[in-house]
Parts: structure tokens; sequence; C-alpha cells
């Protein structure tokens, strides 16, 4: 039984990668070069450039991150910019997406890299068939206990 335990493998990770280039590589990749990784319609924002607001986000994110303390996460940016497409500056922040009715917390992780924030805050609840709910009639209704 002793032996078993010390015999067990040490897990290993997977090494995240977008687009072939590892995390590390990613962080110094300069943004012409990030705007050929990521897709079409990515590409077509970066190359119209970013406006003003698109860039107090990231400028708001980069303090969030210099004044957090090490090992701790930084302090929550809200926003309403649901189209702004993620970059590799923007990982280990936490946003507040707004989606029409409050805001949302989205801790950005290297796997959302090239999607939009909008994705990861929804602005509906998801129906749930099967329960009664505002139209159903009395006998319908009653859900006896046991």
């Amino acid at each position: 039984m002793a032996d078993s335990t010390t015999t067990q493998r040490r897990r290993t990770f997977r090494k995240f990668s977008y687009r072939g280039v590892d995390l590390e590589q990613l962080l110094d990749v300069s943004s012409e070069q990030f705007m050929e990784m990521v897709s079409c319609r990515a590409r077509r924002k970066f190359k119209r450039g970013l406006k003003r607001k698109p860039m107090g986000l990231i400028k708001k994110l980069r303090i969030a991150k210099q004044t957090a303390p090490e090992g701790e996460k930084p302090d929550v940016v809200k926003t309403h910019l649901r189209n702004m497409i993620i970059v590799p500056e923007m990982i280990g922040s936490i946003v507040g997406v707004y989606n029409g009715k409050t805001f949302n917390q989205v801790e950005i992780k290297p796997e959302m890299i090239g999607h939009y924030l909008g994705e990861f805050s929804l602005t509906y609840k998801p129906v749930r068939h099967g329960r009664p709910g505002m139209g159903a009639t009395n006998s319908s209704r009653f859900i006896p206990l046991k």
C-alpha cells in the first residue's frame, strides 16, 4: 500500500499555445504580429484601429494589475465594451462585463484570447424546460412534495 503512494506520477498539465505560439512568447508579440494570428473579423477590427474607449479599458486593466499585491487577483474593472476582443495583455485581469442589467465578473484566461468579452456574459437567462412558470394553469402548478 505504501509503495503505490510513493510511485504515483505527478500530474502534467498541457502547456497553452494560441495558434502554435506559447503563452510566454504570445505576451512578447507585437500588436501587428498578433493581428496576423487572429481571425479575419478581429484582424479587420485591429486594422481599423483601436478607438479611445478600448484603449482606456486596456490602460485601466494595466493599472489594476500593477496596483494589485503580489500573488493576489487585481481589482475588478467594469465595462460596457462587450465587443472588445481579448488580447494577451489582458490575461489574469478581472473584468466586470455589463449584460444589460448587472456586471458579470469575468476572469480572463489564456483560452479566451481572440474572443469577445460579451461571449462570457450572457444577456439572457437560459430557458429551463419542463418546469411550471407564470403561464401554468392551477392544476399543473401544483407539485407534490413526495
